[in-house]
This record gives C-alpha cells, structure tokens and sequence, in this order.
C-alpha cells in the first residue's frame, strides 16, 4: 500500500510462529477455540506499534497506520480474501467503457461517525485534499492518475488549483472521474485506505482530525495515547458488509517481540505480530489450534539508497552480485525455520500477474558469479554495506544471517543498522538518509501485480523512497496502463518486470506467510486477508 504501498511498508520482516518460552505452561496447548460461547460486545486487544504519522487516510505508508485507518475508514471497494475479487462496500458500482472514464455509484444512507451523511462531495473533497501538494500527504501521488493532478501537485511551486479538473460531482450518490490516460485497473485501486471519504470537520482542522478522526468505518475512534495505544469502539450505525462483531479494539503498542509474546501467553494480549525467533520451534505444540500458519502477499527485499554517496554511480553488476552471495535457502531453513519461501521475483504470490523467476539468475546463490560480478563492477565503494531494520521486532537475526553469507562469500563487509523502532526507520527513509542499504517489506494494496512494480520503482511513486531511475521500466509502465484491458495491462506489466534485472531496485528474498497465534479469550480461529492482516471485525471473545 502508491504512485505507490504508498502502500503499506511492513514493519515485520519474521511474522513468525508462535511458541512457549515463559509464563502461562502448557495448560492451554490442547484448547479449543470454539468451546464457549461468543460475546458479541467482547473487545479485543492487538499487537501493534506507534503509527508513522497522523490518523489521516492519505498519510499512511505503513501496515501500523494502515491497521487502525482501516477499522475507522471504509471505502468504494475491498478485496475477497484469497480470489481479489473485488467486493462493493460504500460503492454501488464503479464501472467504465474505456478504462478511462469512470462513474461511481454509492450506497445511499452512510454516515459518518458524527452522523454526516457521506456523500459523493465527500469522497471528491477528500481527494482533492489529499492529492494537493501543500498539504504534504505521504500518499498524494496516489492520485496522479487523475486528469488535474498536475494543477495541484505539481513538480515545483504552488498549486494553480485546489481541485482537479477529473472530479466531477453528478449528485449526492455519483461521482466520475476523469483520468489522463487509460488505467485498466483503476477500480482495483479503490479499495486502498487513501481513497476513503472525509468528513467537513476534518477541513476545518485537519492536524487536530488525525489525532482525533471522525471515519465512516466499522469503529469509531476513542483515544490515542502515543507510544502506548489507540483504542476505537464499535460503530452501531454502521451501513458496510463487514460490521463488527465485538464490541471494540485496543491497539497496544510494545518495544520487543518478547514483550508481546509474553502478554499473549498471559491472555493480556489477543494477537500477536511476531515472537521472538527463539521460540519457533514448539508453537504447534504449546498453542495447539491456537497457533496459525497462513500465506499472503507480500514479499521481503533489501533496497538500495540510490541517492547516497555509496551508491550514486554503482555499476548493476556489483547489485547483482550482492544478490547471488545470499544464500537464501539455508538462511530461510535455519534462521527463519522454514517460514519464509525464498523469492526470486519482486511480485507477490497470490498477486494477479505473479511470475516466478522474474529475478532471473541474480537471486539465484551462486558464491564465485557474486564475487566475478562485484569485481567487473568495480567493487563496492568501501568494502562495506549497512542494512538498515528496525530493532521494535525481530529483523535482527536474519540481518545477521545476510550480512554473513555477504561477508562470506565475497569479503565485503556488512552490518546491520539497527532503528529503535519502525517509526524510526520509516522517518530515516522519508528524510534520505539511509547510508547505504534498508529493509523494504511490501505489502498489498490491491491484488495486481501493478501495486508491487509501478507503485514502487516508478520514478515519481511514493513507495520509491531509495531514488530509484529506470526510464526503460517507466516507459514500459506507462505502455502497460495505456491499453483497454485488465488482462493486457498485467501482461504488459509481466514484462516491465523483467527488465528490473538490468538495473536492479531492490533484492528480492523470500514470500511472506503468517506464523501467529491468539489468546485463548479468542473464539473461533482468527481469519486474515490477503494483505496478512487479521480480519478485525470478524473477531469475537468467548462469554466469560
């Protein structure tokens, strides 16, 4: 979740299983989650960490915003777990004839939380908003599709308008819209939390809204402590497919993995991100049916900080070979406990337009190529990389791990940078100033290979945030959205990807799946999306 997932970075690089190591024994191994009864106004307690920015739907870039944005916005359309079907929710319909020209339909009757009927002005204000350069959204490229765009973002100076030209209002439950060129797959875009509606007050004061948001969604907000939690309860006047069936939720933030885990064995704790690495081999065992192993689409790469001094002139050989010294096989076996499948493109399983071997032989491990090419390319500007995570989960040991089979396998040296936490790290990426290399996780906005190419490596996408140039990759972006079809824009993409060889943005080390568990509270087992995120409203606690 961008121009680009602006998508949502993830902030978890080992989503692990879960496993006792302390606290709470094995009494609750053999539980079953469906004993009980469900109580419908239960709430919930989930693992998060401090969002990157304010609460505003333009402005996450990352899974912990994105998280809480989602219980409090809903949007035109989301997604059917595991087809990327694309479902109605505040939408009627989205359609169009040329892929160019599109008309959207709402639902009559929402509101929002302070009982303002949303409408399609809602909707066409709210992007004008955000996609306006003055207003600094980390996501307002998101909209660049649309004609206008360039009236209100341009590239230098003020705006020359507040509104784009593409967005006209039909009436309080239509709206078209108008795009510079054709997109096949716009509508698919729309289920991204960027496009929610917003309600007049947040105009009034925008920066005051995001520590205090008024949503159309599921729950409505009801504090934010920083750097402790956010809570939101539900929202009984609620008109979406997807309402809520406990009574509310607390995001409670937490420095460690083990802290987490902790709490999760003593039933203070819900659902957890991620555990610590040491306690992965048991969680079948110690949960029992509460532990859950799940693939979805994201997938795990190192990204190159372009714009440093290290790497301003790099030759691709030296990428390249940086690439073929990870072993990733032993390294996904042994630190990672065979959780992780190693990657050898840069889309996603389970993404519409997914191609193995994209990579080609660059993620292939061959030890006496990496070193041939690093030396062809000149060497790495002082023997020496930095790869920077953030230290708030558990990114640490499989660092460690890559930087070994780097200085292994080609005498160059390698250390991790560590960041407190991914506020931190995501602040570091947005400034520029990475010294050398970074953790990248990207996760789906929405199910087509697009979403993990244009909206990244595109050289005005928001989610490029290392300063990556590739005209021969823009070009070919620009052909693959320019056609009438669905099928022939992801074909189109297929083949955009494969160039990335020549000048590599990233490299690509394995697909996600979620290793996770849940409190013994829980009733029934927790059901995930696509994007890896738990299904919150579908949550429910046992009666007591």
């Amino acid at each position: 979740m961008r121009g680009a997932r602006s998508a949502k970075w993830v902030a978890t690089a080992i989503v692990v299983a879960l496993a006792a190591t302390a606290c709470g024994g094995d009494k609750d191994s053999a539980s079953d989650v469906n004993a009980g009864k469900p109580d419908p106004n239960g709430t919930i307690t989930v693992h998060t960490s401090e969002p990157q920015n304010a609460l505003q739907p333009a402005n996450a870039k990352e899974t912990q915003g994105h998280r809480v944005l989602k219980t409090l916005f809903s949007g035109l359309v989301t997604y059917e777990p595991g087809t990327g079907k694309i479902v109605p929710v505040n939408a009627e319909s989205v359609t169009s004839t040329d892929a160019q020209h599109w008309t959207v339909k709402l639902k009559p009757g929402w509101k929002f939380h302070n009982g303002e009927t949303v409408t399609a002005q809602s909707y066409v204000d709210s992007w004008n908003w955000s996609a306006n350069t003055k207003n600094n959204q980390i996501n307002s490229n998101w909209f660049s599709d649309i004609e206008g765009f360039d009236d209100v973002h341009p590239d230098k100076g003020d705006p020359k308008s507040d509104t784009m030209s593409g967005l006209k209002v039909v009436n309080d439950n239509e709206f078209t819209i108008s795009l510079k060129n054709k997109v096949p797959y716009f509508n698919y875009k729309l289920g991204y939390i960027v496009w929610a509606p917003l309600p007049k007050a947040f105009f009034k004061d925008p920066k005051g809204f995001g520590e205090h948001p008024v949503g159309n969604g599921p729950y409505q907000f009801v504090s934010w402590n920083h750097n402790d939690k956010i809570v939101v309860k539900r929202f009984d006047g609620y008109s979406g497919p997807d309402k809520a069936k406990n009574g509310g939720i607390t995001f409670k933030n937490y420095t460690t993995a083990d802290a987490a885990y902790n709490d999760l064995r003593s039933d203070n704790l819900d659902w957890v991100e991620q555990i610590p690495d040491t306690s992965l081999t048991s969680y079948k065992q110690d949960l029992g049916d509460r532990a859950a192993t799940v693939e979805f689409s994201a997938v795990q790469t190192i990204a190159i900080a372009y714009y440093s001094d290290q790497w301003k002139n790099v030759d691709n050989k030296v990428i390249q070979g940086l690439s073929m010294a990870i072993d990733r096989d032993t390294i996904t076996k042994t630190t990672l406990h065979g959780t992780r499948v190693p990657a050898n493109s840069w889309v996603a399983k389970g993404v519409l337009g997914y191609q193995a071997n994209s990579c080609g032989d660059a993620c292939t491990f061959n030890p006496e190529k990496a070193k041939q090419l690093i030396k062809e390319g000149g060497g790495v500007p002082g023997n020496k990389i930095f790869i920077q995570y953030n230290a708030d989960l558990n990114h640490k040991p499989w660092v460690d791990a890559v930087c070994n089979s780097i200085r292994t396998n080609t005498g160059v040296d390698c250390v991790g940078d560590s960041k407190p936490n991914f506020k931190a790290d995501l602040d570091t990426r947005e400034k520029k100033q990475v010294k050398s290399l970074y953790r990248s996780g990207w996760n789906l906005d929405y199910p087509v290979n697009s979403n993990f190419l244009r909206d990244l490596f595109g050289s005005k996408a928001d989610g490029n945030q290392g300063g990556y140039e590739n005209k021969e990759f823009d070009d070919m972006v620009a052909k693959a959205d320019n056609v009438n079809s669905l099928d022939e824009s992801v074909k189109l993409y297929q083949d955009a990807e494969k160039v990335l060889q020549k000048k590599m943005p990233s490299i690509p080390l394995w697909y996600y799946a979620i290793n996770s568990g849940q409190s013994t509270k829980i009733y029934g087992k927790i059901k995930y999306g696509q994007d890896g995120e738990p299904l919150l409203s579908e949550i429910q606690v046992k009666q007591k």
